[in-house]
Order: C-alpha cells, then sequence, then structure tokens
C-alpha cells in the first residue's frame, strides 16, 4: 500500500489519528508551533510536530495549523483566537508529553463539553426511521417507495386480497 512507506507511516493510519485526545476550542482558528530542528531545548517540540500535529489536524479540521522551522531561538506554541486575540505557549524543554497534557489544559475543551458532543452526535436520528416525530412523515416520501394507498391505488397483483383469490 503506498500510504504505508515513508517514516513512521502508522501516523497516517484512522486508527492513530482518531486517538487524538486535543479537541481545540471553537474560538480558536489558527494554532502555529515555531521550533528548530536542532538543539537539545527543542527535542520535545520536534516529537510533538512529528508525532501529535497530525493528530490535531485530524480532530480539528476547521483550525488552520502551521508549523515554523528554525526561526526562533526558543520553541514556543501560538494560538489565534477569532477575535484576533492570541495566546503564547512556552514549551522549551518540555518532552512532546508534556506539551499535550498543557494544551489540553489551556486551549482543549473540557470534559464535559466533550461527552455533551458526543451524546448529541450519538442521538442523531436515523434517517431510515418514518412516522411521528421523525424526518419523514411516512413511507411514502422516501424515494424510490411506492406513494400513499390512498393517493394511488396499490397494484391488484401486490395486495393479499387479489393475490390469494387466484390460488
Amino acid at each position: 500500500m503506498p500510504f504505508m512507506k515513508g517514516k513512521a507511516p502508522v501516523r497516517r493510519s484512522i486508527q492513530y489519528l482518531t486517538a487524538g485526545r486535543l479537541a481545540l476550542k471553537e474560538k480558536i482558528k489558527v494554532f502555529s508551533v515555531n521550533y528548530n530542528t536542532y538543539g537539545d531545548h527543542h527535542e520535545g517540540a520536534r516529537d510533538f510536530v512529528f508525532w501529535n500535529i497530525p493528530q490535531i489536524q485530524y480532530k480539528n479540521p476547521n483550525v488552520q495549523v502551521v508549523t515554523f522551522k528554525n526561526m526562533t531561538p526558543s520553541p514556543f506554541i501560538r494560538c489565534y483566537y477569532e477575535n484576533g486575540k492570541q495566546i503564547l505557549i512556552d514549551v522549551d524543554s518540555k518532552n512532546r508529553d508534556e506539551i499535550m497534557q498543557h494544551l489540553i489544559q489551556v486551549v482543549g475543551k473540557s470534559l464535559e463539553t466533550l461527552k455533551a458532543e458526543s451524546k448529541l452526535a450519538e442521538k442523531q436520528d436515523n434517517p431510515a426511521n418514518f412516522g411521528i416525530g421523525c424526518a419523514k412523515h411516512c413511507i411514502c416520501e422516501v424515494p424510490g417507495q411506492l406513494p400513499c394507498p390512498g393517493v394511488v391505488p396499490v397494484p391488484q397483483h401486490m395486495r393479499g386480497k387479489y393475490k390469494f383469490q387466484k390460488e
């Protein structure tokens, strides 16, 4: 498979991408990471970008994720809100797990919010249901089904009354 080539191809698997724990708040529109490709105090930021940025991009499709390499003396993360405000997070000499825990606390959604969103996602009505309280009132509203017998009579070969009389 072509997507399983390259360095650490597990990062491109759906199972790995959905395992991400950071769901950013709705007001965050841009998430930028600044780090260098050299230096010991940038090690955690490099690992964070390599392992966690794909998960963040997958979990937050409406957020622009930007990485800047070799432009700063110390690594940091900057989040831009929709109202123009910014938040600056220092990740100097932290490992990727410490960075992730801090981001979950500062810019991540709370557990209550995530539970409420998952409950709403589960509660979505099945489009195949019809009747009172559903999207479709009658089966005749579903494309490809016969119209209501009250409007258009059902063909005689489909009615039990005529079908069983022939036998």
